[in-house]
């Protein structure tokens, strides 16, 4: 590899980094592979922009990509270059040490693990915070942005079917 060859790509490195929104997703892609529809969810940005930053840092070979039928998965690919790969790390440890960035990844917990907040992320563009339905007796049960817990629990089987909704809107 030539001198240039190799400056390139290390402005195409730091060029990936030096970016708040693509710092938040590798932040939460530290330990583990995350859905894109979990970055929007958690960051509270439009989905074409999180693509547009997932496509940068999958251009600087960051972060891969992984097809599971209509839902696409991001996971970093960890550079082989030892330089490179000691600053990502150095990034993402200084970004632990960030009180909102902690925050985003309890965030990522509760929306990744709360069955409510996952119907209602497969019925996404509505605010996953404002209602939670569910089909029992015909009338529909809502919590609002204070209370986040349903006055009853949502039929999950009914709701499933908007997951394909989703998937259609994220491709």
């Amino acid at each position: 590899m030539t001198t240039v060859d190799s400056l390139d790509g290390m402005e195409k490195f730091y060029m990936a980094l030096a970016d708040k929104t693509r710092l938040r997703l590798l932040n939460l892609m530290r330990q583990n592979e995350v859905c894109v529809c979990f970055f929007t969810e958690v960051l509270g940005d439009s989905q074409p922009k999180i693509s547009r930053h997932l496509a940068y840092l999958r251009n600087a070979g960051i972060v891969q990509a992984r097809r599971d039928g209509k839902w696409v998965h991001y996971s970093i690919v960890w550079p082989e270059d030892e330089g490179e790969r000691g600053s990502l790390e150095a990034a993402l440890d200084w970004l632990g040490e960030k009180e909102d960035l902690r925050l985003d990844l309890q965030k990522y917990e509760t929306v990744c693990c709360t069955p409510e907040l996952l119907v209602q992320i497969a019925r996404t563009p509505i605010d996953f915070l404002d209602t939670v339905g569910t089909a029992d007796a015909g009338k529909q049960q809502t919590t609002t942005k204070s209370e986040h817990k349903p006055t009853e629990e949502p039929n999950f089987a009914e709701l499933a079917p908007a997951h394909n909704e989703l998937e259609e809107f994220l491709l």
